[in-house]
């Protein structure tokens, strides 16, 4: 690597994103790219690299303007990076580039994964335990509605219906409207699956 590299990727070291450290999330990136494209038969080599260098531009967004992807595809290509590493860089944001190749979309689901995973992200416990209350207070307010119970830190919501006031075609209908109402109201990074409980037991005993 151009010691250039190496040194914007010190950088990165005392960079954070929603406290997150940018050196560790982008090692992270770079590894779950590997295992991935080590998954799909793609160059793993190649795949860890753009994930190691995808956030290359954050480093030097104090003297170069424009978005992290585009800057940092720059510098990459500057430096002698492989053109799909320099891709991947451009593209992984879709901000300036849409992904042309495997290799693109493998960084940037690498990148969704280090940063959307519970724990990357610290935040105040206060600002978390209420919006998971409000995350479970939504389903609530709907009727036919038992109980919701927010889970995988706060990536999920379950709804438990009443069997008798709510049919399963409304069970499809109740999911999409509590994630419209979520979407309008809550303020959340990636995307919080809700899942509609309807049950019919039938318990009967053996004497």
């Amino acid at each position: 690597a151009h010691p250039e590299i190496t040194r914007l990727l010190g950088k990165l070291k005392f960079r954070t994103s929603y406290a997150q450290n940018l050196l560790l999330h982008s090692i992270e990136t770079g590894y779950l790219a590997g295992l991935i494209a080590g998954e799909l038969g793609v160059n793993v080599k190649l795949a860890r690299r753009a994930g190691l260098l995808h956030d290359i531009g954050k480093a030097c967004t104090q003297e170069l303007e424009g978005p992290h992807g585009l800057v940092g595809s720059q510098v990459a290509k500057r430096y002698g990076e492989k053109p799909l590493v320099v891709q991947a860089i451009a593209s992984h944001h879709e901000e300036v580039q849409r992904p042309e190749n495997l290799v693109d979309h493998i960084v940037a689901a690498a990148n969704l994964v280090s940063t959307n995973r519970p724990g990357a992200r610290r935040e105040a416990l206060d600002t978390f335990v209420k919006r998971l209350e409000q995350l479970e207070a939504i389903p609530r307010s709907f009727p036919g509605v038992e109980a919701a119970f927010a889970i995988q830190a706060g990536r999920e919501v379950r709804v438990m219906v009443l069997n008798e006031k709510v049919s399963d075609e409304q069970a499809v209908a109740l999911s999409r409207d509590i994630a419209k109402r979520i979407e309008e109201e809550l303020a959340y990074p990636g995307q919080i699956r809700v899942s509609v409980v309807r049950e019919t037991r039938a318990v009967d005993y053996a004497k």
